[in-house]
């Protein structure tokens, strides 16, 4: 929604460049995305582009409404025509890109988009997040750390950060990430389950672990991974039936490994 209205500002800007039915099309197009009605905008946007070949905005706001319906690859190639007049395109099609699992050239569009914006904190969250499926963890670090001291008040970034620090056996670093995380939004149920996992692999806070994991499943209940680490790590420390019990809970919601650690512990 924001960056939609920010096109209309560009649009107010630079009105002449564009004939005013181009433009009436663009704007049903904008009001139809904003109704979530997102086929009906692209059909606007395809009528305004049809008048208007170098629309670059309707190119950039119909990638959007592709992206919404998951039309990735599409919406890919309608960044890729308005990046010319839009550095948030870059960002965009990074994001389309990510859902194409195409994580390299998400790396290269998010790039592009810091070195247009240094201070855009997404653009470098979302190289963060493209590195780590990359498993390049250390320069993911560095990405997340950018966007945090940019924007210090984003609970995903320390969330994120963290998974990161545990993909580096950095557990330390990690609880204190996850911990900030939570400082940030006590609600953040998946932050309690990774400090718990954090905490188990330091063989040294059973009890806190299993805290963090009581807090995770007491907000979501239907976590199988914090029912499955719980019972791991009750079986570690001797509570066998307890963390059995919680193994069959994880395997209840979904999780089909519960059952394969079902067999190796609880038989």
């Amino acid at each position: 929604m924001k960056i939609i209205l920010i096109s209309l500002i560009i649009i107010n800007i630079s009105y002449s460049s564009y004939s005013q039915v181009a433009m009436d099309y663009f704007i049903e197009g904008v009001e139809k995305y904003e109704q979530k009605d997102y086929l009906g905008a692209i059909n606007y946007y395809n009528k305004a582009i049809e008048l208007n070949p170098e629309f670059s905005i309707a190119y950039y706001n119909r990638g959007l409404s592709k992206s919404e319906i998951e039309k990735y690859k599409e919406a890919v190639n309608d960044f890729s025509k308005a990046i010319i007049l839009n550095f948030d395109a870059y960002t965009a099609r990074g994001n389309a890109k990510i859902k194409l699992k195409d994580f390299k050239g998400a790396v290269i569009d998010y790039t592009k988009a810091i070195e247009l914006d240094p201070k855009s904190y997404k653009a470098y969250y979302n190289r963060g997040l493209s590195k780590s499926k990359l498993r390049k963890y250390k320069e993911a670090v560095n990405d997340y750390s950018k966007a945090i001291e940019i924007n210090s008040g984003i609970s995903a970034i320390y969330y994120s950060r963290g998974n990161a620090k545990e993909n580096l056996k950095d557990y330390r670093g990690a609880i204190a990430d996850y911990s900030e995380a939570i400082k940030l939004d006590p609600k953040f149920y998946m932050a309690y389950n990774n400090r718990g996992f954090a905490k188990a692999k330091l063989n040294d806070d059973s009890a806190g672990a299993i805290a963090d994991y009581n807090k995770a499943i007491e907000i979501n209940p239907s976590s199988p991974k914090a029912y499955l680490n719980r019972g791991l790590e009750k079986i570690f420390i001797g509570k066998k039936d307890a963390g059995c019990l919680d193994l069959s809970k994880a395997g209840e919601l979904g999780l089909g490994v519960a059952y394969d650690a079902i067999r190796d512990f609880c038989n």
